[in-house]
């Protein structure tokens, strides 16, 4: 396991934009922005990079549903959410963008109806399909940030790889039980060094065998987890798309639920 480091220093420049950031905020979106507007490191021009992005979400279950919920309460322009499956009443302890009345109905659509009462400034692209290597790269053209919570390790790898190919960040994250994990591969990117940060081969050099990763289905998972590690993902999001702070690129962030307990890897 590798040894804890510290992370990258200095600024990170944001993501590029798929529409224009000079797009002034209405009178409504000044008001029901007004929190981050006056926030140092953020402001009018943080919000308007957030206007302007796209943001590829793949997967709108436990760790999908924060993830909207508070890209969508930002600001983000517009959402493309990716999900082949559809809303059942076990979801419901974790997967809080549905509803008792949405059960059936592909969580997709149903997260897109959550954003719809939620921020009307914001474009849900909803894609009822399982991500894969035939439809990524149309899926997410044009995506400025990937963030991806599936429980399938396939999904994950294409998600990776689909953020490379399109050069683009992918936020990645995951749990299990009462513990969970968040990282960002960029490798088309380099730190202050000049080498490229790490890509998702070298975190996850060989495919886990079917047992090693066993479904929530089996193991269980504590709803507020998903809260946790989803509100985390969000937040890296942000970060990439506005140049804010440090995101999580060679680093792994660790959470152990039962004790309270955040560890941080390089890799």
């Amino acid at each position: 396991m590798p040894s804890a480091l510290k992370g990258p220093t200095g600024a990170f420049s944001p993501c590029r934009w798929s529409t224009d950031v000079t797009e002034p905020l209405t009178p409504e979106e000044t008001r029901r922005y007004a929190r981050h507007i006056v926030l140092k490191g953020v402001g009018g021009e943080g919000q308007q990079k957030l206007k302007a992005a796209r943001v590829g979400v793949i997967g709108a279950g436990g760790l999908g549903s924060p993830v909207i919920a508070y890209l969508a309460a930002a600001g983000v322009g517009t959402l493309v959410i990716v999900d082949d499956d559809a809303v059942s009443l076990s979801n419901l302890q974790r997967q809080i963008v549905h509803r008792s009345g949405d059960i059936g109905r592909a969580k997709a659509e149903s997260a897109e109806g959550f954003v719809a009462t939620l921020n009307a400034h914001v474009e849900v692209l909803p894609v009822v399909a399982r991500l894969d290597g035939g439809n990524a790269a149309s899926v997410l053209a044009g995506c400025d940030v990937i963030v991806e919570g599936t429980d399938r390790f396939d999904s994950r790898l294409v998600a990776a790889g689909a953020g490379e190919a399109l050069r683009v960040p992918v936020v990645s994250g995951a749990v299990s039980m009462f513990d969970g994990q968040v990282t960002v591969f960029a490798p088309h990117r380099q730190d202050a060094s000049g080498r490229a940060y790490p890509r998702f081969r070298d975190l996850y050099p060989d495919d886990p065998e079917e047992g090693d990763l066993p479904p929530c289905e089996v193991v269980g998972v504590l709803g507020a987890v998903t809260g946790v590690i989803g509100t985390l993902m969000a937040m890296e999001a942000i970060k990439l798309i506005t140049g804010l702070g440090e995101p999580l690129l060679g680093r792994l962030l660790l959470y152990d639920g039962r004790a309270a307990r955040f560890t941080e890897l390089a890799y």
